[in-house]
């Protein structure tokens, strides 16, 4: 061979670095996973499907990114790594060629009271910046423009030691742009008294009306009881003056309660601190309802809502104050920054614009910069988080998207497609877990999970091109054409909701009629006003019945039957069977099991190293005493019980010596909702959106009360499920029930009765109600974008 063949022959062979060209899993266990291998192709978009709880989440995010983040985190020094959350290695046998992983999921921002799409994506810092370069008069640095910054002065003696020792006076300031009236919250609390105690009892008598303030709680009713400053014996209403300054208001005094130091506070700090200082939305649903009874918040009269001091608020560039800028919506404030011409911040200015310029681009410009994060859905907040990534430098790394189009309109989600492709065509991995087929079209190659779901899934059914999907026997292969038609009657309505001059966030006086007894859906492109119309101007009480997109609050001990209630039933039956007492039959209670206290594993904390879950080898992961087990209901002990699927728990209680109605009735609800093959003992951190969405749907099926709002039920449904839900929908209005469903999918739009259709664009371009009527005339007309897209759906 000559030299010249000799290199060209080196030519064409491929360069060893590029023969890492997929990301290959083998033997992959995680949740449900059946030994899952496959083999995922870099720099394409890979889109996973299957139906709800079948593995795609087990797969892409708890195997994958979980396993990456694992590694970036192992390349950071011992001391480093003690600072950091420590993931274990995730169960599987192999996983080559994995690159840098940015997972972009549902999680809901952190909802602290002075959280704002601004802190989040650090715009606001951008701003205070250029206000505090360019604002006129000028009042300081950055700081003096942010409403979680206080301004700070102090001045003393200071002991200098260098040389000789001597002390000098010394000043201290720092400017800060927190209104002083609610502390940068925009909202300020009066709290009624009444709500927190009967002034007709006294303390001994169990006066507090506070959740969890019980009478033997040292931390609470005790140290008031015990403090000395009060009579415990005495009715609260014969308290002298000085005796409710200090039972109200009282400054932080140390005090010994049964030979502890305590702090004793009076009650009304004591409650901001340990209520108000937290984000309402973020508590638990009892603890919310009594901050909704107790305390009222007002718009701060200081501020006006803006959180900001008055030295932020009167410094203005171009005529507006920070403030003011953060109030637009940010397509506005988009201009108003290409508008200003300063070289001296140039640089700045180019990238506030590109950052702003990327919530438009990402359909999120509708929304302003002093918007709660607290508020935002967990699609908007999704999309909120994709905002720092698309002007991002990086190549080669993988982008791990959780169903990117949940609530988007159908017009929205061809300008998601497109963001999705720039990621792939800058070189980078992009897997994006998704059941909408707009989206599994655009996929270079696609993994479909299944057959079933929970313990019925697990494994890969098909991978491959979508072509090749289309024609494949898998469940998402055998539904991805499928399409709901128009009905071809529709109910008539038995009486109407009337809403009169509704004008929350960016409705404009709207006056509407909703339908009762029939599926009404209010729908809209992103931002248009339907969560304003239906949470806001569908009066509370009345009985109505909301289920909207809050996430399932909930630890690692509760789990299916402990979240809908069915555990009480259940332990119930188990003590009247066996003559002894409930309590024995909760792990989190008596009957837990006393070494592992109730969790079934065993968690041990390596410090930086990867914490470890061992099963209790006591109870061997049953999770309740040996003496427990013992007792029996239907021949089956309560671990046993709780390791049933819900379909095998319905057939258990259902007849025979374990016939339970009241708890058949709550594995009934679950069923009709398409859980039936949960277990009613998998810690709910385990379900996927989908599941803990139909979860909190069939816990309040239940609930009294003749209206039920849903909020986007078909959020992590796979198209199998959809229909499934149709089904349950009708089945709740022929049962009497008035549905109303805000709602994007074509599915349940032209499966409804009536619809309200808002627009006709999002922001200050919507809040009107552009059409209301039947499906029908909403397809003929197609004189809005939601008309247009459900006429193209239906085929019409």
């Amino acid at each position: 061979m000559s030299k010249v063949t000799r290199t060209a022959a080196r030519t064409a062979a491929p360069h060893a670095a590029d023969r890492h060209d997929v990301i290959r899993v083998h033997g992959a266990r995680v949740n449900n996973l059946k030994d899952v291998s496959v083999e995922i192709p870099k720099r394409r978009l890979t889109v996973f499907t299957g139906v709800s709880g079948s593995g795609k989440s087990s797969l892409v995010f708890d195997t994958i990114a979980a396993e990456s983040q694992r590694l970036i985190n192992e390349t950071y020094s011992a001391f480093v790594q003690g600072f950091m959350p420590t993931p274990a290695r995730p169960e599987v046998d192999v996983l080559d060629g994995l690159t840098t992983v940015i997972s972009v999921d549902q999680q809901r921002i952190g909802a602290d009271p002075r959280s704002t799409v601004g802190t989040v994506t650090d715009a606001n810092a951008m701003l205070r910046i250029l206000f505090s370069r360019l604002g006129e008069p000028h009042i300081g640095p950055p700081s003096a423009y942010a409403f979680n910054v206080p301004s700070v002065r102090a001045s003393g003696a200071i002991t200098v030691e260098r040389g000789a020792k001597k002390a000098v006076k010394a000043t201290f300031q720092r400017t800060g742009g927190m209104c002083t009236r609610c502390e940068g919250r925009g909202t300020v609390s009066d709290i009624d008294l009444t709500q927190l105690y009967d002034d007709s009892k006294s303390i001994a008598e169990g006066a507090f009306t506070i959740p969890g303030w019980k009478s033997d709680n040292v931390w609470t009713v005790g140290v008031y009881a015990e403090s000395g400053f009060l009579d415990p014996h005495k009715p609260i209403r014969a308290y002298t003056k000085k005796e409710m300054q200090d039972f109200l208001y009282r400054e932080p005094t140390k005090v010994k309660v049964n030979g502890v130091n305590l702090t004793y506070e009076g009650l009304i700090p004591k409650i901001q601190k340990s209520f108000l200082s937290k984000d309402k939305e973020a508590m638990q649903p009892h603890i919310r309802a009594f901050v909704e009874r107790a305390v009222t918040f007002t718009t701060c009269p200081e501020c006006d809502g803006t959180r900001l001091s008055e030295g932020a608020r009167t410094s203005k560039v171009a005529g507006i104050s920070i403030a003011d800028a953060c109030a637009r919506e940010i397509r506005d404030l988009a201009e108003w920054v290409r508008g200003l011409d300063e070289p001296s911040v140039a640089p700045l200015l180019a990238k506030l614009g590109h950052t702003l310029d990327s919530f438009v681009e990402i359909g999120l410009g509708y929304l302003s910069l002093d918007r709660p994060s607290g508020t935002l859905s967990g699609g908007e907040a999704q999309r909120v988080k994709m905002v720092r990534h698309l002007g991002s430098s990086l190549t080669d790394v993988t982008y791990v998207f959780d169903e990117p189009t949940v609530g988007l309109h159908p017009h929205d989600i061809q300008r998601m497609n497109e963001l999705l492709l720039r990621l792939r065509d800058k070189g980078n991995t992009v897997l994006v877990v998704e059941h909408k087929p707009e989206v599994i079209a655009i996929a270079d190659h696609v993994v479909d999970l299944g057959p079933g779901a929970g313990t019925a899934g697990g494994t890969v059914c098909f991978q491959g091109t979508v072509e090749e999907l289309r024609t494949a026997g898998s469940v998402t292969g055998r539904h991805y054409d499928d399409r709901a038609g128009l009905k071809e009657t529709v109910r008539e309505p038995t009486g109407t909701l009337e809403i009169r001059g509704a004008n929350t966030h960016n409705l404009r006086d709207v006056d509407v009629d909703v339908p009762l007894g029939v599926l009404c859906v209010v729908t809209g492109v992103a931002g248009s006003g339907k969560s304003s119309l239906v949470h806001s101007s569908v009066p509370a009480g009345a009985g109505v019945v909301v289920v909207d997109q809050s996430p399932i609050r909930g630890s690692r001990r509760s789990n299916p039957a402990t979240y809908t209630g069915l555990l009480d039933p259940i332990r119930k039956a188990f003590a009247k069977a066996n003559g002894v007492k409930p309590a024995l039959f909760s792990a989190n209670s008596e009957g837990a099991c006393p070494t592992c206290n109730g969790a079934g594993v065993l968690y041990t904390d390596l410090a930086m190293m990867a914490g470890v879950a061992t099963p209790c080898e006591d109870c061997e992961g049953r999770r309740f005493q040996a003496s427990v087990l013992e007792y029996r209901l239907g021949g089956r002990d309560i671990s046993e019980v709780l390791a049933m699927s819900v379909a095998e728990a319905e057939e258990f209680f259902g007849s025979g010596d374990a016939a339970t109605p009241a708890a058949h009735r709550i594995l009934d609800r679950l069923a009709d909702v398409g859980l039936g093959y949960l277990t009613l003992g998998q810690p709910l951190t385990t379900l996927s959106g989908g599941e803990r969405q139909r979860l909190k749907l069939a816990t309040h099926m239940a609930d009294k009360g003749g209206i039920l709002v849903l909020d986007e039920p078909t959020a992590g449904l796979h198209l199998a499920d959809v229909a499934q839900l149709l089904g349950l929908l009708d089945r709740l209005v022929d049962a009497g029930k008035s549905v109303i469903v805000v709602e994007h999918h074509q599915a349940v739009m032209a499966h409804a009765d009536w619809i309200i259709d808002l627009g006709p664009g999002a922001g200050h371009d919507g809040g009107r109600v552009v059409f209301e009527g039947r499906p029908a005339d909403l397809v003929a007309a197609r004189a809005t974008l939601t008309g247009e897209h459900l006429a193209a759906y239906v085929g019409r």
